[in-house]
């Protein structure tokens, strides 16, 4: 079973329990995704089936899109609210103290990766090192903001930020330095994913839908083989 299933992700799954679920689901060995969401994020996560795997080196470097929620005067080990509280001061900033320094953060940047990550360094995970209490020297990586837009304010005040991103482009650290730029701190309180190159959130199905129908939603390589065969 060849293609390309777009899946909802839940909050609370990694993408490879999504992956190991649909093995089960689909009787397939082969599945794989071509860009991972945090365990507490949602949305769209593109998933390839049997030799559809192979195609993942095609999409790896699709632009994305993001829903995130910004959470200003408190700072955490990982970034998120999710993590361990480091400070929190509950100050906050204006809508146009906001929007001041975002230019900053727009075109080509450098940002470093945050020791909660899958990133390897000398053979380990930089999140296994985080977890036993270390932390090590880490190199910027330049991304690509694309696009960086505040929207509303919240219930809990949070604000809202629509970003469009290069791959490698971490939101929890984009939230993060935003913070640190506002003098409070600052740190991710939600992440949903929209977009993956010209697959689009609207697309995507729930797990529930997809164990009801569960080859009824698998779309053919051609999404991004033909991509690849447009661009020689």
């Amino acid at each position: 079973m060849d293609g390309i299933l777009l899946v909802d992700k839940p909050s609370e799954w990694t993408s490879m329990d999504v992956c190991a679920h649909l093995r089960g689901v689909l009787h397939e060995k082969h599945i794989g995704h071509t860009g991972t969401l945090d365990p507490n994020a949602t949305g769209l996560l593109v998933v390839l089936t049997g030799k559809g795997t192979k195609a993942a080196k095609y999409a790896e470097n699709d632009t994305k899109e993001y829903c995130a929620r910004l959470r200003l005067g408190r700072k955490t080990d990982t970034q998120d609210i999710w993590g361990t509280v480091l400070t929190e001061s509950g100050e906050s900033r204006t809508r146009d103290e906001i929007e001041a320094v975002l230019d900053g953060f727009r075109g080509d940047i450098l940002q470093l990766p945050p020791m909660y990550s899958a990133i390897k360094i000398r053979g380990k995970k930089l999140y296994e090192i985080a977890r036993r209490g270390g932390d090590v020297e880490r190199e910027p990586r330049p991304i690509t903001i694309h696009r960086l837009t505040l929207t509303d304010r919240d219930e809990n005040g949070d604000w809202g930020l629509d970003i469009e991103c290069s791959k490698g482009t971490y939101i929890r650290t984009l939230c993060a330095d935003i913070g640190e730029a506002l003098g409070c701190g600052g740190c991710m309180s939600a992440l949903r994913r929209v977009r993956c190159g010209e697959f689009t959130i609207d697309e995507a199905h729930t797990l529930e839908a997809i164990r009801q129908n569960p080859e009824g939603y698998i779309l053919p390589l051609d999404r991004i083989l033909g991509k690849v065969s447009q661009n020689g």
